[in-house]
């Protein structure tokens, strides 16, 4: 039997309403059916159906993402064996250097946050867990790209290109894959205030045994203190340390 790839079309506007409402922090009726040019009248019955089934909340007309996400987010994420083995060594980087640290995986070609901690340094930002990110924009983005194939690089950039986030973002495919080969080489990857202003990160791979990045970690603070010694030397090191702990744990754990 031939597979059938043609999108349900309903299911679809459930979940561009769903984007929508994520990206708004909530809406009405007639606001997410002018913008998504449908009917109020099947907007409303969407709206309808998710609220029944407790995945929205109505507030007063408004409506919200409820949280019975949470629930589908953290089974998802529970699943992972190697989210379980990053989780300790992400605490320890943010406590030994007091910035934030991170670990990122890769889904349909974007990076997903799934674990941030806070140093007693750190800065506020606007990372949180489940965020979606164009992954050439972040070190752990970067490090991922530069140990997976390079026509699945390629596919990824083709379906999301390569918008630009800050001025120092990376928009250029040839200036892409040429850095892509430099962290490679090196073992880490460094954003250089690439998604966020005044801010820099350091990322290094989490390399499964067929050779391929399943996951990156990273420790991320103000461009004027990760410069020096300490941007080059002292936080690569304990980056490339904490993803070698989370190799050797993933294949023999």
């Amino acid at each position: 039997m031939e597979r059938d790839d043609t999108p349900v079309k309903a299911t679809k506007i459930t979940f561009e309403i769903i984007d929508l409402l994520r990206q708004w922090d909530g809406a009405g009726v007639s606001e997410i059916a002018n913008y998504l040019e449908k009917p109020t009248s099947t907007v409303h019955d969407h709206l309808q159906t998710l609220e029944s089934e407790e995945y929205l909340i109505n507030d007063n007309g408004v409506y919200r993402i409820g949280a019975r996400f949470l629930e589908l987010g953290e089974q998802a994420r529970s699943r992972m064996k190697v989210y379980h083995l990053a989780r300790p060594e992400v605490d320890n980087l943010a406590e030994e250097t007091g910035n934030h640290s991170n670990f990122m995986i890769e889904e349909h070609g974007r990076g997903i946050f799934m674990y941030k901690a806070k140093g007693e340094n750190a800065v506020r930002l606007d990372t949180r867990v489940g965020m979606r990110v164009y992954l050439q924009t972040t070190a752990l983005g970067k490090t991922i790209l530069a140990h997976r194939p390079t026509e699945e690089v390629e596919n990824i950039v083709e379906r999301h290109g390569l918008p630009a986030i800050t001025e120092n973002t990376i928009t250029d495919r040839d200036q892409l894959f040429a850095e892509l080969a430099q962290i490679k080489e090196r073992g880490y990857a460094i954003d250089d205030e690439e998604r966020v202003q005044g801010m820099r990160c350091i990322a290094a791979p989490i390399i499964d045994e067929e050779g391929e990045a399943v996951a990156a970690v990273s420790v991320s603070g103000p461009k004027n203190r990760f410069q020096g010694e300490y941007l080059e030397t002292t936080v690569p090191n304990l980056v490339l340390e904490s993803s070698n702990v989370i190799e050797v744990n993933l294949t023999y754990t």
